[in-house]
């Protein structure tokens, strides 16, 4: 069985080497939805694949990280990276061109590890990510399966190269949750109460 669960966030970038100069010359901004998808071949002990009020811890911080904030790509300009650095609160560094695909491919990486490192408490089982959708307009979005998060042809995106800035870190609640994650630390969801 499927469920979805939606979160938006408003973002500025520039994708570099694409073909229209508006997306690759000038930082522009979109409000973004993401669509995640979860699966599982079996219910909870409240008879759901996975609580939606478990999504709005880690995986809600970490998706709300690129709310308001700039997404650098890594291998841009190191003076462009810089100035946006120094003039931004609120910046994420990843290190793929931050396009509609490579978000998705991004999400899916992320989300997964996250139900990777978690320790289940209600009897969920078998949850995994099936798929995740950037929409970055309202009449465009990319769509992201297992084999494309982890796809050699689409290049490796490596977790541990993505970083956050102060003004994103500060407002997590637990502001080691990215380094705990990349160490592979569990996650333990909420107890019944």
């Amino acid at each position: 069985m499927l469920i979805r669960k939606l979160f938006k966030f408003e973002n500025a970038h520039i994708v570099r080497n694409c073909t229209s100069k508006r997306c690759s010359r000038s930082i522009h901004g979109h409000s973004y939805k993401v669509e995640l998808f979860f699966k599982s071949d079996s219910l909870d002990r409240g008879e759901m694949v996975y609580d939606f009020g478990l999504t709005k811890l880690t995986i809600k911080e970490l998706i709300d990280s690129f709310d308001h904030a700039i997404t650098l790509w890594s291998g841009d300009d190191p003076e462009y990276i810089k100035d946006m650095k120094k003039w931004s609160l609120r910046w994420v560094e990843i290190p793929v061109n931050p396009s509609a695909e490579q978000f998705s491919r991004l999400f899916f990486l992320i989300v997964d590890k996250v139900l990777n490192q978690t320790i289940m408490v209600n009897e969920e089982s078998n949850v995994t990510i099936d798929s995740v959708i950037v929409h970055e307009t309202d009449t465009g979005y990319a769509r992201c399966e297992r084999a494309d998060a982890y796809s050699e042809k689409m290049g490796f995106i490596d977790l541990s190269e993505v970083k956050f800035s102060c003004g994103v870190v500060e407002e997590w609640s637990d502001p080691m949750m990215w380094d705990r994650l990349l160490k592979g630390e569990k996650i333990e969801n909420p107890k019944i109460v």
